[in-house]
């Protein structure tokens, strides 16, 4: 048993039954599985179609053990996933100080719950962390970049945070927008334009997408605050299938999650930004987009020779 207290895990799922429990069984397989709490958000039917996927992931959701305490939260309506997403992160933060954050789609390798646990414990009394995240770029060779390192701004496939932190999301786009351009920070926000960070605020504003994430990332990096990441991915994203809210189809974010003894976590004496793992991590931004674009050309082009 840890000497510290473990942060209560909260679970969103909605009409994917397989990705459910998928992602359930890995959490299970945690070692710390047995002393968590798990809090599962399951939202309600957007339309009729999805009737039924709700309903196969709410039965199944009723079977699920192995956790010191399993508490189901059904909601009578569709919420979607932003704003049920910020409201259940809201309560159990607000409650337990602390917070583990998953989505139905993300499989998390055994020692997930170590990692997120000890990292909260590390950094809870340091205000430049923002949060703790579990999932890293199918980036080859970080040559140079420590264990666990950081980045500023903050994550969201499978994250951790404080209360402190959560306190900083700003839930209105408009006002994230304004001072991103009134500082002239769009080209750091978007890794030095290799990554759309401040296109997909201006879709969230503009009502082309309701990504909590979008506002989460900017909300921290606006107010300079730092998330911790893994140098090797304790999470697995499995809802790139074209089934998800936000995620089409690519195998571009595929990685093998961590399955030996996880990585030496040292609290560092100067907190700060990895220099040399936000340059990766722009070259792999560029990369990603080279290769959609290379796609999109041959797509254009098959279809003219048809």
């Amino acid at each position: 048993m840890k000497s510290h207290p473990l942060a209560p895990i909260v679970l969103f799922v909605y009409n994917r039954p397989w990705h459910t429990q998928q992602t359930i069984e890995a959490l299970q397989n945690n070692e710390l599985a047995s002393e968590s709490e798990l809090f599962i958000y399951a939202d309600g039917a957007k339309n009729n179609k999805a009737n039924e996927g709700v309903k196969k992931v709410r039965n199944y959701i009723k079977t699920v053990d192995g956790f010191s305490k399993v508490t189901i939260i059904e909601r009578e309506n569709n919420l979607g996933l932003a704003d049920s997403i910020i409201d259940g992160v809201t309560q159990t933060v607000n409650k337990y100080g602390r917070v583990i954050v998953l989505e139905d789609d993300l499989v998390t390798s055994s020692y997930f719950l170590r990692f997120m646990n000890d990292a909260l414990e590390v950094y809870k009394y340091n205000n430049e962390v923002a949060s703790i995240h579990g999932y890293l770029y199918p980036i080859d060779n970080m040559i140079g970049v420590p264990d666990t390192f950081f980045i500023k701004g903050a994550d969201c496939w499978g994250w951790a945070t404080w209360a402190r932190s959560w306190e900083l999301f700003e839930l209105n786009g408009q006002k994230l927008l304004d001072e991103l351009q009134y500082k002239k920070l769009q080209k750091e926000a978007d890794f030095n334009n290799s990554y759309g960070y401040s296109r997909m605020l201006k879709d969230q504003i503009n009502g082309k997408n309701n990504s909590w994430a979008i506002r989460w990332y900017m909300s921290c990096f606006l107010q300079n605050k730092l998330t911790l990441y893994p140098k090797r991915s304790y999470v697995q994203n499995i809802g790139n299938d074209d089934s998800g809210t936000h995620c089409s189809q690519t195998d571009q974010f595929f990685i093998d999650v961590l399955s030996h003894e996880p990585m030496q976590l040292n609290k560092v004496a100067v907190v700060s930004e990895d220099a040399n793992a936000r340059e990766y991590m722009e070259k792999y931004f560029r990369r990603v987009k080279q290769n959609l674009l290379t796609k999109i050309f041959k797509k254009i082009k098959q279809s003219v020779v048809r």
